[in-house]
């Protein structure tokens, strides 16, 4: 992928942390991780598609992995991590600088998506990308993610009654202010990325380190 990614990260008080703030721009191969992410305040009280001999579209049938591939490219409502979480999806565009918005900052349970024209589930190549907050007192989403999800792991997006299901095949951590170009990839095999705050929170909106899960689709 060509492109440059500038970070934008917000700071909002003093608990939650949202995963990424991100701005785009072209350029030639210089992309950087998300830096800080903001605080918030006291937390609040398939198988293959198979086609008949018509001319109708595929859809899906029974088999190892009945309804883990989709037949197209469809927006994400749901994530579903077996035995760790299942949350709402929820499209969140880019504001007029190209910054990734996220959810607002009481809103521990549910994912923001990077909304079209960035990757949707069930395309062929790039990334579907995805973030979530942390919270230091450990009660969101992001945290349930650090706790329980691993490689070997599976993901399941679904939507528009469609299904694609992701193998979690690299975890890793990274400094606040480090490089990562693969998260942004929109050229690649076809992925889920999910990225939150983590490591140790070192002041209102800082945090030292970030998480991101790459997850292959089954294919």
């Amino acid at each position: 992928m060509s492109g440059r990614v500038r970070i934008a990260a917000a700071v909002v008080g003093a608990l939650a942390c949202a995963a990424v703030a991100l701005a785009l721009w072209l350029s030639a191969g210089d992309e950087s991780a998300p830096d800080t992410g903001p605080d918030a305040g006291e937390a609040p009280s398939a198988a293959p598609a198979s086609a008949t001999s018509s001319p109708q579209p595929p859809t899906p049938t029974d088999g190892p992995d009945d309804r883990c591939r989709a037949i197209g490219p469809f927006p994400p409502e749901r994530i579903v991590v077996p035995g760790v979480l299942e949350a709402e999806v929820v499209p969140v565009p880019r504001d007029d600088r190209g910054v990734t918005g996220v959810l607002p900052l009481s809103d521990k349970e549910r994912f923001a998506w990077d909304m079209p024209p960035s990757v949707q589930p069930g395309e062929r190549r790039g990334n579907v990308l995805l973030n979530t907050h942390t919270w230091a007192d450990g009660s969101a989403a992001g945290n349930r993610l650090l706790d329980g999800l691993d490689v070997g792991d599976r993901i399941i997006l679904t939507g528009s009654g469609q299904r694609q299901c992701y193998d979690v095949d690299q975890r890793m951590e990274v400094e606040a202010s480090a490089k990562l170009p693969a998260y942004y990839e929109d050229d690649g095999p076809h992925r889920v990325a999910i990225i939150v705050c983590s490591g140790e929170r070192t002041g209102p909106g800082e945090w030292s380190h970030r998480t991101i899960w790459f997850a292959r689709a089954v294919a």
